[in-house]
């Protein structure tokens, strides 16, 4: 199968190229896809080099699927032309998310409604994918009604530049590296991610309110967020109150998490043990823990969340789309 990367060379398109290795996706022909300055540059896969390529080459030869990380515009301009010429694109940008001729895919959830006729298949924001696979058997369960969510997202989420300004402030050069925030990111926190909008709210956490909706098929539910940057490399953590519209057991709850597909339950206090970031590091599953009942009000359940934002969050979602798509005769080799 030919297979195109956007964004190839891009924290998260690297970390899509490893994760079509791993889980041995039939790639029988790669085309890297980066910006003209990275064109005859060569990436390695599978233990062989290949070239990047330009996007009008990648689109001439016809991939079956084209996996995007290149950011929104990027995508709203150059998605349609690969669909144009019969590749589905699986997008990692907002640039389609809340379009409401585009689904918004998260396997575990909602990939039984892709078609033959979707040709652009948006990927949810990292936070989000996160926190609706581990609400999503509780939800069918219990029917959320309500969520509060608290994010604590490193440093990854923003790209390598996020990243370098960490580590040059880290080591007591902070000019060593340009700035990818307003402010330090070491030894600091920024409840700030995105643009602020004119609700006061940010664009990360406006996303979250939509798209929860979106990929649960329920407009109904209510979720209020507030998205914060934390000095940690890699891996997003939420602290989610979520109030159903049926009464929960403890107990329950925790059989439905252990078999929630894509969940772990990490959750005995006793023994210090809870989900951590570095305990997702590199890895596909949802960390769940710190189970407990909210105690103010009926109905309503606390959880922290962990997951590996390049990964499930980006990466691996988007290859699991694909991997549905090929399952279910709608990717063509």
């Amino acid at each position: 199968m030919k297979v195109a990367v956007v964004g190839a060379t891009g924290l998260v398109g690297t970390e899509m190229l490893k994760v079509l290795a791993e889980r041995q996706f039939p790639v029988t022909e790669l085309l890297p896809v980066a910006s003209a300055k990275s064109v005859g540059q060569e990436i390695e896969f599978r233990g062989q080099k290949y070239k990047v390529v330009s996007m009008d080459d990648a689109i001439a030869a016809r991939p079956a699927v084209a996996i995007f990380s290149a950011g929104g515009s990027i995508s709203k301009e150059e998605a349609p032309r690969f669909a144009e010429v019969g590749t589905v694109v699986i997008d990692n940008s907002s640039a389609w998310r809340m379009d409401p001729t585009k689904k918004l895919v998260v396997p575990e959830i909602n990939a039984h409604e892709l078609t033959t006729a979707d040709k652009i298949i948006a990927n949810p924001n990292c936070s989000t994918i996160q926190m609706v696979v581990a609400l999503n058997k509780l939800h069918q369960r219990y029917r959320v009604q309500r969520i509060v969510v608290s994010t604590y997202q490193s440093v990854t989420g923003t790209g390598k530049k996020a990243v370098d300004q960490l580590m040059a402030e880290r080591a007591g050069t902070p000019d060593a590296a340009p700035r990818a925030y307003p402010h330090p990111i070491d030894l600091n926190v920024l409840p700030h991610i995105n643009d602020f909008e004119a609700n006061g709210y940010t664009k990360e956490e406006m996303k979250m309110v939509e798209e929860t909706k979106k990929i649960f098929s329920d407009d109904t539910i209510r979720v209020t967020a507030t998205t914060v940057r934390i000095p940690v490399v890699g891996g997003h953590s939420e602290s989610v109150n979520v109030e159903f519209a049926e009464e929960f057991d403890l107990d329950e709850v925790r059989d439905i998490l252990r078999q929630t597909e894509g969940v772990e339950l990490v959750d005995d206090p006793a023994q210090n043990r809870y989900p951590m970031p570095k305990d997702a590091h590199g890895r596909d599953a949802v960390l769940v823990g710190r189970i407990r009942r909210d105690e103010t009000q009926p109905r309503t359940l606390n959880l922290w969340v962990v997951a590996d934002n390049l990964r499930k969050g980006a990466a691996t979602n988007a290859v699991q789309i694909a991997e549905k798509m090929l399952y279910m005769g709608l990717l063509q080799a």
